[in-house]
């Protein structure tokens, strides 16, 4: 294999893994927690309840794109903002690492540089592109 098949399938593996994780985070909210209970929380912390619907929404909309590698670019850095609001609202009061109590901006932190890596290499192998009109009407062409 040369490097731009291992570039391409390394990207693969970064990308079905954040959208692993963003899916699981999500699972987290809607399984365990409940929508109605992750709204709670939200407003415990001061940030409006319906805020952690859409949240939700985007976790699973924006996992399952990045799996399957439809916009990749453009869905790895819309998910970011989800990231550094956890760590403003939650996690920087809890200290750097995670496995203080409450937990704290070190995971939060490195998932939201590798989307931003993610969304820097492109979608990689078995990505599902949209078409080249659909692309070129939205300048994505290079996305």
């Amino acid at each position: 294999m040369n490097n731009n098949i291992l570039s391409a399938y390394g990207a693969t593996l970064l990308r079905t893994t954040l959208g692993g994780l963003f899916l699981a985070h999500a699972g987290l909210k809607y399984f365990v927690f409940t929508p109605a209970g992750t709204a709670q929380f939200f407003d415990s912390i001061g940030v409006p309840g319906g805020l952690a619907y859409v949240v939700l929404t985007a976790e699973v909309a924006g996992g399952v794109a990045l799996i399957l590698g439809f916009y990749t670019r453009i869905v790895a850095l819309a998910l970011v903002p989800i990231l550094l609001g956890a760590i403003v609202t939650v996690h920087a009061s809890a200290g750097f690492f995670f496995s203080n109590p409450n937990g704290g901006w070190e995971f939060p932190a490195v998932w939201a540089v590798a989307l931003i890596v993610q969304s820097l290499i492109g979608d990689g192998a078995l990505a599902v592109k949209p078409t080249p009109e659909i692309a070129n009407k939205l300048d994505l062409a290079a996305a």
